[in-house]
């Protein structure tokens, strides 16, 4: 039997506590893989960014800071705060399984989620001062993930991820591009700028959800596997590709065409895909239907995006502006899609069975009716108030949407991995 002398019982005893409570927090399970925080920091900080646009547009707030505008602030949070810190997150786990090489966790981990917290304070207090550290940090949070990411896909020679590099790259640059352009005065251009950033995530979910929506279609609703012509992919992100680049250049130069055609027709080549996905067999499945829907409101929205540049439309589309159509793509498809992502992974990556409670479909029914809310009442013949009342009944229906969310998963995501086989 191993013995143990009393000069070694003498130095544990004697060895630094807060070396012990260090390795306590870096082992604790929220910081097993970058999705559990990821999700959980995303989630609240859309809420708190949410709860305080909304007071602000009805006058129970002011910005104190003015280093950059309100609205670029609501719209850096939601984009970046919210939906591209789930997309990183998301893509840090998956690589582990895509290359079969550990990804980060622990220490690395809780750098990362420090780092988020730091730019939210510094950006919602908005000086300059603040303003500058937020952008070098913003920049260092999106560095650290692509080299990353980068470093196990290359080092696997996991060729077919490698698009994501760029993907990621891109969203750093416009994500840094947005801050600076409007800290400098161009607020016309930092919109335009926002709003490529959502053609780009528009871009990510055809890419991601056309990879993994077949997929889990198949398998959770027990059907024979599906096929999607591969022209068609291959068509549909060569013109979404072609889309962002176009509409990013409307402000740059005059080209010989509108975005609104490349918009169009991505939106119904979305739809022509999803036609070959039996979304009808998902219905009464929570984790399935609503990966559906959010991707038929990414094809709805693409082509209300372009058919309000026509002025040629029919009359109800007219009164859909781009702003409107942008917001069923941000809530509706965004929104949708990455609360039913992380309904997902969150149970898949803990070892639980993909059996999600009763009140998740609740979470995607309350970001559904934001989305109702803030696109289409808005369409009525109403007065200013009831315009803003149609804005908050959004806000309070995400809002609570977070909270069942966090009700539901925080102690799945701050707990243990689950072994699989007790599920079997």
């Amino acid at each position: 039997m191993l013995q143990i002398q009393d000069s070694e019982l003498a130095q544990l005893a004697h060895e630094p506590q807060s070396n012990n409570g260090l390795q306590r927090l870096a082992e604790h399970p929220v910081l097993d893989l970058p999705f559990r925080s990821f999700f959980l920091l995303a989630v609240i900080g859309s809420m708190t960014a949410l709860a305080i646009w909304a007071a602000y547009l009805n006058g129970y707030f002011s910005f104190t800071g003015h280093a950059i505008s309100p609205l670029t602030w609501h719209i850096h949070e939601m984009i970046f705060g919210f939906a591209a810190t789930v997309a990183v997150g998301f893509i840090l786990t998956a690589v582990q399984t895509w290359t079969g090489k550990a990804s980060i966790k622990g220490g690395a981990v809780l750098a990362f989620i420090i780092l988020w917290l730091l730019i939210r304070v510094l950006l919602f207090l908005n000086t300059n001062s603040t303003f500058f550290i937020a952008v070098t940090l913003q920049t260092l949070w999106w560095l650290a993930a692509i080299v990353i990411f980068s470093q196990r896909v290359i080092s696997q020679q996991n060729r077919r991820n490698y698009l994501f590099i760029p993907l990621l790259i891109v969203l750093m640059q416009l994500n840094i591009a947005l801050l600076l352009v409007d800290f400098y005065g161009f607020a016309d251009f930092a919109r335009h700028l926002a709003r490529t950033c959502v053609l780009m995530f528009c871009l990510l979910m055809g890419i991601l959800g056309g990879r993994v929506i077949p997929f889990f279609t198949a398998s959770g609703a027990n059907i024979p596997a599906i096929t999607t012509p591969h022209w068609l992919t291959v068509l549909l992100t060569s013109i979404s590709l072609l889309g962002v680049l176009a509409f990013f250049c409307t402000a740059l130069i005059n080209l010989p065409f509108s975005p609104a055609i490349l918009m169009i027709a991505a939106g119904i080549l979305h739809i022509v895909r999803q036609s070959y996905w039996h979304s009808w067999a998902t219905r009464k499945i929570s984790l399935l239907w609503s990966l559906h829907c959010a991707y038929f409101s990414l094809g709805l929205g693409l082509i209300l995006l372009g058919c309000s540049y026509l002025p040629l439309a029919p009359s109800w589309l007219l009164s859909i502006n781009f702003t409107s159509a942008l917001h069923l793509i941000t809530i509706a498809a965004m929104g949708i899609m990455i609360f039913a992502m992380m309904a997902r992974v969150s149970l898949g990556h803990t070892g639980r069975a993909l059996t999600p409670s009763n009140l998740v479909s609740w979470i995607f029914y309350l970001v559904i009716i934001s989305a109702i809310s803030r696109v289409f009442l808005p369409m009525l013949p109403l007065m200013a108030t009831q315009v803003m009342l149609s804005w908050n009944i959004s806000v309070f229906t995400w809002f609570i949407a977070g909270l069942l969310f966090l009700k539901v998963y925080w102690s799945i995501l701050t707990s243990k991995k689950v072994d699989k086989y007790l599920h079997r």
